[in-house]
């Protein structure tokens, strides 16, 4: 489905990846891992067109999106949850999602709601009156209100409480069981052992180590040497 070869990204004349690949196929969720600063959002804009890669190739579905703006490349079926959420503060949670609505019969308002009740209850209050935890899972709604075929989640569950840490992994297995592919950045690696089929990790712009779910639990090594402090 997604094909990432070896892509160069710079912001300004800083050069921030240098060599980063990988794959994500249909139905599998990834997870992307690193150290702070090593390249994990970098790869997330590339792929999504908001810091462009110079360099490589990124295919999806066999096209080439490299040089596409960021709106076709969603319009293609790839669904953002950006770091920060980045929710429309002065709408509503209903107004959050139908703004971003695209075509088709899955993610209606009531399949959101269904997802995430505590939206439901909160359709009327507006972005900036709810929790961190209600803003993160608007903006996994608003994500899949797009209709994507691929959702890529950044730090996903930063910053929440565990409880609602809890509620949007039961969501993104939900996600998975109904098939939908997913790349996710996030720190929680235990939760997301429960998820993901294979882990990428990048250090310095490169990616390191790539394996399954199985491989890397076998490999403590990997965890110490790539993403301990």
């Amino acid at each position: 489905m997604l094909e990432v070869d070896h892509i160069e990204t710079f912001y300004g004349k800083s050069q921030a990846l240098f060599d980063v690949s990988l794959t994500v196929r249909e139905g599998e969720v990834i997870a992307l891992l690193g150290r702070n600063g090593m390249g994990k959002t970098t790869t997330i804009r590339s792929i999504m067109g908001l810091t462009p890669a110079r360099r490589g190739e990124i295919r999806f579905h066999g096209r080439s999106i490299r040089t596409l703006a960021p709106y076709r490349i969603a319009r293609c079926g790839i669904g953002l949850v950006p770091e920060g959420r980045q929710i429309f503060p002065t709408l509503t949670v209903r107004e959050n999602l139908v703004a971003t609505a695209g075509h088709g019969a899955r993610w209606t308002l009531g399949a959101i709601y269904d997802l995430f009740p505590d939206l439901r209850d909160r359709d009327r209050h507006f972005g900036n009156q709810l929790s961190g935890g209600e803003q993160q899972m608007l903006a996994i709604g608003r994500a899949l209100m797009t209709h994507p075929q691929l959702l890529l989640l950044d730090e996903v569950t930063e910053g929440l409480a565990p409880k609602v840490r809890r509620q949007i992994w039961r969501c993104l297995a939900v996600l998975k069981q109904q098939g939908l592919s997913i790349l996710v950045v996030d720190k929680n690696v235990d939760a997301l052992t429960r998820v993901c089929d294979r882990f990428y990790v990048v250090e310095k712009g490169r990616d390191v180590w790539h394996g399954t779910t199985a491989q890397f639990q076998s490999e403590p090594a990997v965890r110490h040497d790539y993403l301990g402090v």
